[in-house]
């Protein structure tokens, strides 16, 4: 676990006790967590007379809605064992179910013990959690949920509105909102406390922009898309780090902060002044930095008040606004996130509260110049310590009798990159794994019990770091040995579509949806059962989350909710994974660009891409008799432009220098 700012020695002492916890671990050699007795004594809390319901509904996500969260908000991971990113657990009187997708369906099997079902979303007749509540319980059945983890849109869903009467549907299924979550009562003993890391800012230097001018931006945005707004809620941590141009640690590897905060509109009356937004942050105050005067760095725009104080702000707003006789007539004055919980809806009052697509979202999204020249500038520090880093990995796996292990290789990437300007700690947990455990997706090696890295196995590593001026997260796939025919063959078919997406051409208006580009190659091998356990590319934010969105290129709705706009932040990852034998994956990340096209048609405009990433792929992995000339010359240029802006930055590191010269070679 990375804590931005600390020591080097306390960052891997904290990290490893994270990995080690019972209910975490990450290795595919997994200690088993037994939730026998944690079941039992979660299903006495719900056969209590207070809360006497049929089922409990334990989500991944914080109060924040956040993707990654803190240890203190791992409960699904906690009552079940399955410590990856996305999943939701079921609980019934009588069964336990886990509903996942395909980037963990071997990892949770791994990870849960006989009581648990594994419910893997997205294959034939495996209904989603959302349709299991709707179409598989027993009538009249009575729904637990804790209203702060669970979105107004999920429980619209869901069947039985919560605020239909008893009598117009007797046998209809209840939620019951449990304000204490019944996971906290049942994991009281040991569950950590909430993190209150320092909150710092970043520059303008950085972030390429003020926070006056975000905020008047976030104003002109809101006021185009939605008639008289008076408010905005803001639940997101990423959301409210960028709009207020901080950083916090809160979270391992996202560089976020525990907050909220309410951004306020103005009827206009003519005047300059009266158009002007205003702000309510709310922050721990344990994570102020005595020394950082947050309020001159936020302008007097933003006041600062506790973190705890936004329920009764919320309310208090609602109260004011149903009281004030000029809003009366007004429906819809708040806007509400859609990835808000239901608690904070309800707390402003459903009568006032619209709920919409944060406008923040894309507005983060797309990067300013001085965002995407950070992004360009840390993707070749970062290239820096990947060759550095597979270099000395080359030397001593060449060596007799000295063994590196998966956990070793990580740890020796993390220090050549912690040696870089700017670094602030890794983007995510890297994915250093060989053989059998490259068929992981989000495998993680546990320190205490993984697997010794082999020249004769296919190796995987997808790392990233966090710098000032941007976010890296690159995988690359190495044999440093003689690949098989099938290890060749199945790695040129993912290169392939690989190059089909970063050389793809598009009008303005697209979203992910050529995905299947990617998938085309390995398609014509008849390898279409196991590739693409996740989707084709993710946005990236600017020294922030690893994983933003809303856009991506692949075939979820989610992906193809939000067009492609020029300077965004996209990754190009196609990978197959044989499970058992190995796993291979190419991620570079992409700025989306304008392109200039012969015609127009349309008059839409056309988009494509410009790679930042900055490590060579291998060749020796590449089946020269499958690829065109086209690929060929890409595979070549993409390796020269490497050695070139690389190189110049090893002439001190002879291994890595002539390591570097020889992987970006032309074939």
């Amino acid at each position: 676990m990375i804590f931005f700012g600390l020591s080097r020695g306390t960052i891997t002492v904290l990290r490893e006790s994270y990995r080690l916890r019972a209910f975490a671990t990450s290795s595919p050699k997994i200690m088993t967590v037994h939730t026998a007795e944690r079941l039992a004594k979660l299903r006495e809390f719900m056969k209590k007379p207070q809360h006497n319901i049929d089922v409990y509904v334990v989500p991944s996500e914080d109060q924040h809605g956040s993707e990654y969260i803190a240890s203190c908000d791992e409960r699904r991971a906690w009552i079940s064992g399955f410590n990856g990113s996305a999943g939701c657990a079921i609980i019934t009187l009588d069964r336990a179910l886990m509903f996942t997708d395909g980037r963990y369906f071997l990892q949770a099997s791994q990870q849960m013990d006989k009581n648990w079902e594994l419910m893997k979303q997205g294959l034939p007749g495996v209904p989603t959690w959302q349709d299991y509540l709707t179409n598989h319980l027993p009538a009249s059945s009575r729904i637990g949920i804790d209203p702060t983890l669970i979105t107004e849109n999920d429980t619209k869903s869901l069947s039985g509105s919560r605020n239909a009467p008893k009598s117009e549907s007797p046998d209809m299924k209840t939620l019951v909102p449990i304000t204490t979550n019944l996971i906290d009562l049942t994991w009281a003993s040991d569950r950590p406390p909430r993190p209150k890391n320092a909150i710092m800012p970043l520059v303008e230097k950085y972030a390429g922009e003020s926070v006056t001018s975000k905020l008047d931006r976030l104003a002109s945005t809101v006021a185009l898309n939605t008639p008289n707004p008076r408010a905005l809620v803001l639940t997101a941590l990423d959301d409210i780090a960028w709009l207020f141009n901080l950083r916090g640690s809160d979270i391992a590897y996202n560089p976020v902060f525990f907050s909220y905060a309410v951004v306020h509109f103005h009827p206009s009356d003519g005047s300059d002044s009266s158009r002007k937004p205003n702000a309510v942050i709310f922050l721990q105050r344990d994570a102020i930095e005595q020394d950082v005067d947050l309020k001159s760095v936020l302008g007097y725009q933003v006041d600062i008040r506790p973190y705890e104080d936004i329920w009764t702000y919320l309310k208090d707003l609602g109260s004011q606004f149903r009281s004030t006789s000029a809003e009366k007539s007004q429906e819809k004055l708040v806007l509400i996130p859609d990835k808000a919980s239901l608690a904070i809806v309800q707390a402003i009052g459903e009568d006032i509260s619209n709920v919409v697509p944060s406008p923040i979202t894309i507005l983060k999204a797309i990067k300013n110049s001085v965002e995407l020249e950070g992004f360009r500038q840390s993707h070749i520090r970062d290239g820096i310590a990947l060759s550095r880093y597979f270099s000395w990995l080359e030397e001593k796996l060449s060596e007799d009798g000295h063994d590196i292990t998966e956990w070793e290789g990580a740890e020796q990437l993390e220090k050549f990159r912690s040696e870089l300007p700017l670094f602030k700690g890794l983007s995510f947990d890297t994915i250093s794994s060989t053989g059998p455990n490259g068929a992981i997706i989000h495998y993680s090696p546990d320190p205490k019990d993984c697997a010794v890295i082999k020249r004769d196995q296919i190796y995987l590593c997808d790392s990233g770091a966090q710098f000032l001026d941007g976010t890296t997260d690159v995988t690359r796939t190495w044999h440093f040995g003689t690949p098989t025919d099938e290890e060749k063959r199945t790695a040129t078919r993912v290169l392939q579509g690989h190059i089909a997406i970063d050389s793809a051409i598009f009008p303005n208006g697209t979203t992910g949806v050529f995905d299947s580009w990617a998938r085309k190659a390995l398609w014509s091998d008849g390898l279409g059962i196991n590739i693409h356990r996740h989707g084709t590319g993710h946005g990236v934010g600017h020294y922030l989350n690893v994983h933003e969105g809303p856009h991506g290129i692949g075939t979820r709705i989610t992906s193809n909710a939000s067009p492609l706009k020029a300077g965004m932040i996209v990754t190009n990852e196609p990978g197959y994974y044989a499970d058992g034998k190995y796993g291979v994956r190419i991620e570079n990340v992409l700025i989306i660009k304008e392109v200039a096209t012969p015609w127009n048609f349309g008059d839409k405009g056309f988009l494509g891409f410009e790679c930042v990433t900055m490590c060579p792929i291998q060749t020796k992995l590449v089946n020269q008799n499958l690829i065109s000339v086209d690929e060929k010359e890409w595979l070549n240029k993409y390796n020269r432009i490497v050695w070139e802006k690389i190189s110049p930055f090893l002439m001190n590191d002879e291994r890595a220098l002539k390591w570097l010269e020889r992987e970006c070679q032309a074939i």
